[in-house]
């Protein structure tokens, strides 16, 4: 019975990994691309992007999943996407959105003088930001990004309304077997992963304490 648990358990892992990965390969440079346009120089591309993160982020994300994977088929007759599909589709735009956010506060936040000194110093746009401002922007972004991986760690879990077979769904079948233990199992993962990603981003954030 313990291997079964195991083996079953293991197939909501890999789930619940490849969810978690494919968001963050999608969302991190997507977040960055919105948070560009949401300060931006052109004002209607500026309020539509902020509109949109608006709505995003103000809405609950098993709505989004919900509205992603039936919305297609009950408002235009479409095919639904693959439950999988869906998911992932929601994760990144969801997550997209919350980085962008991450990303303006850090790139504003750091000093306008530092790149009207850069430009007195003959130093392109692009220049500036690659070898000036990203490394501190990095360095302010890190608490606020780890927030938001350990919390994609967590809302992973909201899949499981469009029938995703994530790691609790799988140990919530057991429970019509009269067992509970097996969620317990799923606490441990969690603590796991969320423990490993917090000691991650404190090394991260030492590594980057000659910024002050």
């Amino acid at each position: 019975m313990l291997m079964s648990v195991t083996l079953t358990l293991l197939e909501g892992f890999v789930v619940t990994l490849e969810l978690f990965l494919l968001t963050l390969l999608f969302a991190l440079p997507l977040g960055l691309v919105i948070s560009f346009g949401s300060m931006s120089r052109c004002a209607p591309l500026r309020w539509v992007v902020k509109t949109v993160v608006w709505i995003v982020r103000g809405t609950p994300l098993m709505l989004q999943i919900m509205v992603v994977f039936y919305g297609p088929g009950l408002m235009f007759d479409l095919p639904l996407l693959p439950r999988f599909t869906a998911a992932v589709v929601t994760f990144v735009i969801n997550y997209a959105c919350y980085f962008s956010e991450i990303y303006r506060g850090g790139i504003q936040g750091v000093p306008a003088g530092q790149q009207e000194a850069g430009l007195v110093l003959g130093m392109t746009r692009s220049q500036i930001f690659f070898k000036v401002t990203l490394l501190q922007v990095i360095k302010r972004i890190v608490p606020p990004m780890g927030n938001e991986f350990i919390t994609l760690v967590k809302d992973t879990a909201l899949v499981r309304v469009i029938s995703v077979y994530e790691i609790i769904w799988m140990g919530e079948s057991f429970i019509k077997k009269g067992m509970i233990w097996p969620l317990f199992y799923t606490a441990v993962f969690y603590l796991v992963a969320n423990g490993i990603l917090t000691l991650l981003f404190g090394w991260f954030e030492r590594k980057l304490n000659y910024f002050k």
